[in-house]
């Protein structure tokens, strides 16, 4: 069954004229400088001291003197503004724009902003590179590892915020709409698989005092969400199954109600993710289901999330493990079917921009 199923007609039409496209091409090119003077701009409080004077506005003199700023600095970051759209100015006195007032305080803008400085930015210069290796060669800049997910637990710690703050933002406010699914037929047993922080089975074990969670992760995230399961007292009610779970010689472990994946998958090349369900399937009970909470970016509503989540997938490229990305929901299903299994439900529209896939064993007609 097929809920709230969403059609995109955004990316089917090029409504530019030729002189707005020529324009669009300018903003592109000189991206990375927009963005580093918006970052410039919010980092050094010029848009907060902007806000601070909205109803008369502020002269650059004004902010240099309150901020401790040169001249020259304010100024160069101040017309910068004006052109990114942050700022407007009036009689040489300054005031922020709607887009400006949400660079500054709007928190999905926040969280975009900082993965994108502190995960990618640098390592992005390596995605040519990474095309042609299907590695991710970006990811050098943090050090020698093979993915983001090896490297996770031994980032710096602004590094691993910036991470956890974008991971977290786009799938907790989901949790609670998703659990009424996940635990309607009661199941006793639940297979968390890509557990990371542990936030997923805290909240299952809150929601259904007699479900057991496994987390099956990697030794790194497994460790950090057990120090969080820990302190909850809740160690009791919660397994841990470290494994790399690429490595296909190492066994799932078995008798399963439900496996649950979120925002996990899309970690995975193609092939990856058909063994990596393939092997769900042997450790499912024949009358369970998986469940897969995703973004996929044909999925939503509004252009500017779909951007979003195909930007994203550049990030998986260059920097998290050079074969995955947010993926298209029409591919992504001829994969799950290609595992051996049956989408029995998908409800759309949960959270900002999830997916919810519930996925049955499909069995041979004798």
């Amino acid at each position: 069954m097929l809920h709230n199923i969403i059609k995109m007609d955004f990316f089917k039409k090029d409504t530019r004229t030729a002189l707005q496209a020529k324009e669009y091409a300018q903003w592109i090119a000189f991206a990375p400088m927009v963005f580093q003077a918006s970052r410039a701009l919010r980092n050094l409080n010029i848009l907060a001291e902007v806000h601070e004077s909205r109803k008369v506005g502020v002269t650059i003199e004004e902010v240099c003197k309150k901020l401790d700023l040169s001249n020259y600095g304010a100024r160069v970051l101040m017309e910068a503004g004006l052109g990114i759209g942050l700022l407007l100015v009036n009689n040489d006195r300054y005031t922020l724009t709607k887009a400006g007032y949400l660079i500054l305080n709007d928190p999905l803008t926040k969280v975009n902003f900082d993965f994108s400085n502190d995960v990618c930015y640098e390592g992005l210069f390596s995605l040519t590179e990474s095309i042609k290796s299907g590695k991710p060669e970006g990811l050098k800049v943090f050090g020698n590892w093979k993915t983001v997910y090896d490297a996770l637990a031994h980032l710096q710690p602004n590094i691993q915020k910036s991470w956890f703050a974008f991971d977290h933002y786009y799938s907790d406010d989901s949790f609670p709409e998703v659990l009424e699914y996940v635990y309607k037929t009661k199941p006793k047993t639940l297979l968390d698989i890509g557990g990371n922080t542990g936030k997923w089975a805290i909240s299952s074990v809150n929601f259904d005092t007699d479900v057991h969670v496994t987390i099956m992760d990697l030794p790194g995230q497994a460790e950090m969400a057990k120090k969080n399961i820990d302190k909850l007292g809740l160690s009791n009610r919660v397994s841990f199954y470290q494994t790399n779970i690429l490595d296909e010689s190492i066994p799932f472990p078995k008798h399963f109600d439900v496996i649950w994946m979120s925002q996990f998958l899309d970690c995975f090349s193609d092939d990856e993710i058909i063994s990596i369900l393939s092997r769900c399937r042997n450790s499912l009970n024949d009358d369970g289901a998986v469940y897969i909470l995703e973004p996929f970016w044909d999925n939503q509503r509004f252009e500017a999330a779909a951007f979003s989540l195909q930007m994203t997938s550049i990030y998986f490229t260059a920097i998290a493990n050079g074969n995955s990305q947010m993926y298209n929901s029409t591919i992504f299903i001829k994969l799950i079917e290609k595992a051996g299994f049956v989408v029995e439900e998908t409800t759309n529209d949960i959270g900002i921009s999830n997916t919810l896939i519930k996925c049955i064993k499909k069995f041979e007609k004798n």
